[in-house]
């Protein structure tokens, strides 16, 4: 941190049931940190915020803001019972914003504040938060799991703001690439303790490596106790990180496997018959149409899904993700065109409902009927050990639901969903209030199950980690067919449409081109035009090499205390880099556009 704080706690303490949830914290957030919470389920992320925000009082601990310092948390599950319309929620208080700033935003976002809050959607709920809390004008923004409940398009804009906004913020979160674009500084709260690294996400895997890997060597000096700890550290964190890298391979190996079955418009080929592809194949769409009304939903959809595959469906809400699902399992007929299902297709959907769970329920009730034991896809398992699998402690058996967290709870649901027989699973948006930890888990579960899996979800990082092929709707009834995750999609996208020039980025390598006044199209490029198209990749990498280099020097803890002045000057470098990083990227997207019109 280069700046001097504008927020402080020091010897911080909050006592939870009969124990300590953290003692002896000290934390400070400098005036443009862009702060990553990590942390499981339960470790209190959430309670922390809350004490920076001061909506939660410490047992013990001195609190320190800057005079004049307007901070702002967006909480998880905004209130807006007692409010009329979304507006009115928008607006409340001594300190809410004014109204015409809180609208300009929700204008941006695309929400209707004047819709009865009392019938508002989680979606909406969730925009009307961001409307209140963007518009308030914080120094100090804290946000708790921003992105659930919000489509692609609406995380894009967030990301947008929030990389242009000049005050400090705080995250959590479950979505990875929304971490790793946003952050350059990370708070860890593992096991009580609150750590500190001056990288952001994309340096968190690295880093908490090296801290299992200090723990398990210090843990081993000790008695036979503390070596069963360390055996866990080094074996569990990083021998699933290994796993996980194995998984990837296999992952590439099966996305090059189905690449090869995709035709170049997009529409599945006919396997080869040595393959056996009609055993293989569980469904079968061919020239399948859907509107409703004067709408048309999709159209002219052809795919034939094959056993084993992992799809991704990703688009902005309303582009009709839900209607393909109802499509392809079956629940919906289509206008035109057909959906063949194979006879042996059974399938279980995970949703973001949670039916399953009654609060008054415990866990043994809901996992297996009250029983000791519980089958799991043919295999009897204590439900106990079972419980361990999902990274829970076995003494929860008895726990009611209505004491779990909401992290918890998605994992029970995973834990009863993912025992049953099935070769369809239809998981929409499973990653809602699941830890970074429990997302690995369950990468490791979709990856080593043996049936389909259909995904809908604006998880970008875990699409990439999970999905061979990925169904990108756009609202205008053309579904796009892609090999990959959602990288692979939004690369497609972005050489399809012409993307549009950020403003004000002093570090521009080449100005754009001016328009051509005569409406031709050029032959070829200019001389200056392609020397960048030819030279900017290999500029970018360089680039990338040097924020490497700049942030590998940066995690070391203590430099910002020995050499302040090599701290400061290695941050404003970083911001250079990835300034001239951004200018590059743009201008050769550019200029490949051009190359594309040409071509045509």
């Amino acid at each position: 941190m280069s700046q001097p704080p504008i927020f402080a706690f020091e010897n911080l303490a909050l006592q939870q049931g009969g124990g300590w949830l953290f003692q002896d914290i000290d934390l400070f957030i400098g005036a443009r940190d862009r702060l990553a919470l990590i942390g499981r389920n339960g470790a209190g992320k959430t309670t922390l915020m809350k004490l920076v925000a001061g909506t939660v009082e410490a047992d013990r601990g001195k609190r320190v803001v800057v005079p004049g310092t307007n901070i702002v948390m967006l909480e998880q599950d905004p209130d807006v019972a007692s409010f009329n319309r979304l507006v009115d929620f928008a607006v409340h208080g001594e300190r809410g914003p004014p109204e015409h700033a809180v609208r300009a935003i929700a204008d941006q976002l695309g929400i209707d504040l004047d819709r009865e809050a009392g019938t508002a959607s989680g979606g909406e709920k969730r925009r009307a938060a961001i409307c209140r809390a963007l518009a308030s004008e914080p120094d100090l923004l804290l946000l708790d799991e921003p992105t659930n409940h919000l489509d692609l398009a609406a995380i894009e804009w967030l990301e947008e703001w929030l990389t242009r906004y000049r005050g400090a913020f705080m995250v959590i979160s479950h979505d990875r690439t929304f971490l790793t674009r946003l952050t350059r500084q990370t708070f860890w709260l593992d096991r009580g303790q609150l750590r500190r690294n001056e990288v952001g996400f994309g340096g968190y895997d690295a880093w908490t490596e090296r801290v299992y890997a200090e723990d398990a060597r210090n843990a081993e000096r000790l008695d036979a106790k503390l070596k069963i700890e360390a055996h866990w550290l080094e074996r569990g964190v990083t021998a699933r990180r290994k796993r996980n890298q194995g998984r990837l391979a296999k992952l590439w190996e099966m996305r090059a496997a189905r690449a090869a079955m995709i035709g170049p418009q997009g529409t599945a080929k006919l396997a080869a018959a040595s393959d056996d592809s009609k055993t293989k194949t569980v469904i079968n769409a061919e020239g399948v149409g859907k509107s409703f009304g004067e709408r048309t939903i999709i159209k002219d959809f052809t795919l034939r899904i094959q056993r084993g595959d992992r799809i991704g469906i990703v688009g902005a809400n309303g582009t009709g993700k839900t209607t393909l699902i109802r499509l392809l399992t079956g629940e919906l007929e289509p206008d035109s065109g057909s959906i063949t299902l194979s006879p042996t297709l059974t399938g279980i959907v995970i949703d973001q409902q949670r039916k399953l769970l009654a609060p008054d329920k415990r866990v043994r009730d809901v996992l297996a009927d009250g029983s000791d034991w519980i089958d799991v896809r043919g295999v009897r398992k204590h439900v106990q050990g079972y419980l361990k699998e999902f990274l829970f402690d076995p003494a929860l058996i008895e726990a009611r639901i209505g004491t779990l967290s909401g992290g918890e709870q998605s994992r029970i649901l995973l834990a009863r969903e993912f025992a049953r027989e099935a070769n369809l699973l239809v998981l929409d948006e499973p990653t809602n209030d699941l830890d970074l930890e429990t997302l690995d888990l369950l990468q490791e579960v979709i990856a080593d199950y043996d049936g389909t899996v259909l995904i809908v979800s604006h998880d970008r990082d875990f699409l990439d980690r999970t999905v061979t092929l990925t169904l990108g709707l756009a609202g205008t009834g053309k579904v796009d067919i892609i090999a990959g995750g959602y990288a692979d999609w939004e690369a497609k996208r972005d050489r399809r449409e012409k993307p549009e020039t950020r403003r004000n980025v002093s570090n521009c390598m080449a100005n754009p081109p001016p328009p051509n006044p005569t409406g031709k199209r050029p032959a070829k490029l200019s001389y200056k035009d392609q020397r960048d198209y030819d030279l900017l990749p290999k500029r970018i990498e360089e680039i990338d090499a040097e924020i490497a280099r700049a942030e590998s020097e940066m995690s070391d803890p203590a430099l910002y205390a020995r050499k302040p002045e090599r701290f400061a000057e290695l941050t404003g470098l970083t911001e250079k880099l990835r300034a001239e990083k951004d200018a590059a990227e743009e201008r050769w997207l550019e200029l490949a556009v051009m190359v594309e019109e040409m071509a045509g």
